[in-house]
């Protein structure tokens, strides 16, 4: 039941007539010996997780371990209950609990690396404001997180999803890319719609840097995981209503990872370039650029 590329997955969802959040069950039995319950108990114990790491900041705002953030996450959902709001309900929610795991996480909190953690609260992000929205139930959401995590699946054996090989491209990029994704199967799109989707999400987000001032996964990570759910819910948007990517999701991934790999190597998580290489990110706690 593996699958080695989009292609191939595409085919297993045709051959079965299923959707990727299946087929993703389906190799999770075969390779990983275990029952159909037992990734049920997996994957909603991810959300419950998810749940909690995303909400908390809202009502208890913690500060980051370097200093840097903490309580961005409650100031983006108190401003969207103003008439000053300017993205919206659902996106103001999913900017607000994307930013609010990267708080968690950087206050050493718990939370589900999907793909890493400093690109943990973009599928968070998109999924609740998604689900309350439109009033969608965890097993629905569970269906959007394994359809998810077989786009994760991908672009980690396919390309990358490490800001030190591959920018920030390929860890909000690919988390930006599995949220949509999600979404596109969640609202009632074909397989094919969402790897489209994916597609759009990698090549928004193509050449993104991997610069964390002070070499913390604080700034600019969080607001990037903003950007990233607004990437996801964009992708998804186009891709049903009827646009299609004009390039294939495997040769997105391939070149997202030759993008990432061409960048030099102060763009790539060492925190000598880009926004930590700044004279105000250097004051920060950038030691190795001064």
């Amino acid at each position: 039941m593996d699958f080695y590329n989009g292609k191939e997955l595409i085919q297993k969802c045709s051959e079965k007539n299923l959707p990727i959040s299946d087929v993703m069950v389906l190799r999770e039995i075969a390779l990983g010996s275990i029952s159909k319950e037992e990734v049920d108990a997996k994957i909603r114990t991810a959300l419950s997780i998810m749940k909690h790491s995303a909400t908390k900041p809202l009502s208890n705002p913690v500060k980051s371990i370097g200093g840097l953030i903490g309580g961005e996450a409650q100031k983006v959902a108190e401003h969207g209950k103003t008439a000053n709001c300017v993205c919206g309900s659902m996106l103001t929610k999913a900017i607000s609990y994307s930013m609010g795991v990267l708080e968690i996480n950087a206050s050493m909190g718990l939370i589900v690396a999907a793909p890493t953690a400093g690109s943990a609260g973009v599928v968070p992000g998109v999924l609740l404001a998604l689900a309350e929205e439109h009033n969608i139930d965890d097993t629905l959401l569970c269906k959007g997180l394994l359809n998810a995590s077989a786009i994760g699946y991908l672009l980690m054996r396919n390309a990358s999803v490490a800001g030190a090989e591959a920018g920030c491209q390929a860890e909000v990029g690919a988390a930006s890319a599995m949220a949509a994704s999600a979404i596109v199967e969640i609202m009632g799109g074909t397989p094919q719609m969402c790897l489209d989707a994916a597609s759009f999400a990698l090549s928004n987000l193509l050449g993104l840097v991997c610069d964390p001032i002070a070499g913390l996964v604080e700034t600019p990570c969080q607001s990037r995981n903003a950007i990233g759910v607004a990437n996801a819910i964009t992708s998804a948007e186009l891709v049903l209503s009827g646009i299609r990517h004009h390039i294939p999701f495997d040769e997105m991934a391939d070149a997202m990872l030759r993008v990432g790999r061409s960048l030099p190597f102060e763009l790539r998580e060492t925190a000598m370039g880009g926004c930590a290489g700044t004279p105000t990110g250097c004051s920060l706690g950038c030691s190795s650029c001064k």
